[in-house]
């Protein structure tokens, strides 16, 4: 169902309010340079700092923008069962094609925990779900074979892998089928990830290097593993480099590098990159050819 190159869109701000005008304008990008879905209020779009109109309204954004050009893969988790739901009906409302379901945080269930919420998720509300493995983020990991299990749920479609492990990639294929859907949520290891089986990337860099990022997806999904290899050397100081202070301050840095006039901001407290992110933020765009 979904493939590509799939930004995790920021969210832009101004004055400390979503600015609905940037990020209609942020998005008609995207589609344009060649993105092959959206995945509004993600953890880089600041999920965690936007209260429940807002985050219900980026994602209708998105969706009206979209115009289904291009699926769009709505933030959904939270570590409240009831309130994933509320926003997994509310996605589905606005006219989302999925749910980016995180694991829930923080409270860290068992592995039968994780199966219950799953299953009281795709019981109230039929939106396909990719579920969103972020151990690093949420202190909660999904086994292999709670996945395969998960995996049966018939609106349970695929995962976000963000792990790094990637002989994850092909335990989940032989566990979960192959026609499940494996996104790698690191761009970094997305060539490797793709090779073992992946489909895409859910991508932080994408938001910055749409296009480079777009022809990367699409050489490793024609199997031109050489093109692929080249833009893989391109674009490495940038994944790295949008990882040198908390993100998403250098994502929203380097795209107010690519696209003069973007207000940088986050939401506390998240603060404005330091001056070394934004040096090996300003070195990357360089090596990439994008400054």
């Amino acid at each position: 169902m979904f493939f590509g190159s799939i930004p995790a869109l920021i969210t832009p701000f101004s004055d400390g309010r979503v600015d609905e005008a940037t990020f209609r304008d942020f998005v008609e990008w995207q589609v344009a340079e060649g993105s092959d879905a959206l995945v509004p209020v993600g953890t880089t779009g600041e999920s965690a700092t936007l209260d429940f109109e807002e985050h219900h309204r980026v994602i209708a954004i998105c969706v009206e923008q979209a115009r289904g050009r291009v699926p769009v893969i709505a933030g959904c988790g939270s570590n409240n069962t009831q309130s994933a739901i509320a926003n997994m009906r509310e996605a589905q409302k606005d006219g989302a094609d999925a749910a980016l379901v995180v694991l829930p945080y923080y409270n860290r269930p068992s592995q039968a925990g994780l199966i219950a919420h799953f299953k009281a998720l795709a019981d109230a509300c039929d939106l396909p779900i990719v579920v969103y493995n972020v151990p690093g983020r949420t202190v909660t990991n999904i086994t292999v074979e709670t996945l395969a299990e998960v995996s049966r749920i018939p609106s349970v479609i695929g995962i976000k892998d963000a792990t790094g492990d990637l002989g994850r990639v092909t335990a989940q294929r032989a566990a979960c089928g192959e026609t499940f859907c494996q996104l790698s949520g690191n761009d970094e290891t997305a060539l490797g990830f793709n090779a073992m089986g992946g489909v895409g990337c859910i991508s932080v860099s994408a938001n910055v290097a749409p296009r480079l990022c777009s022809d990367f997806q699409r050489a490793t999904r024609e199997g031109r593993w050489d093109e692929a290899l080249e833009l893989q050397d391109r674009l490495y100081p940038l994944h790295v480099a949008l990882f040198t202070d908390a993100s998403p301050a250098p994502v929203k840095y380097a795209v107010s590098r690519v696209r003069p006039g973007f207000d940088p901001s986050a939401r506390l407290p998240i603060v404005e990159a330091s001056e070394a992110s934004r040096q090996a933020v300003d070195a990357a765009l360089a090596h990439a050819g994008l400054i």
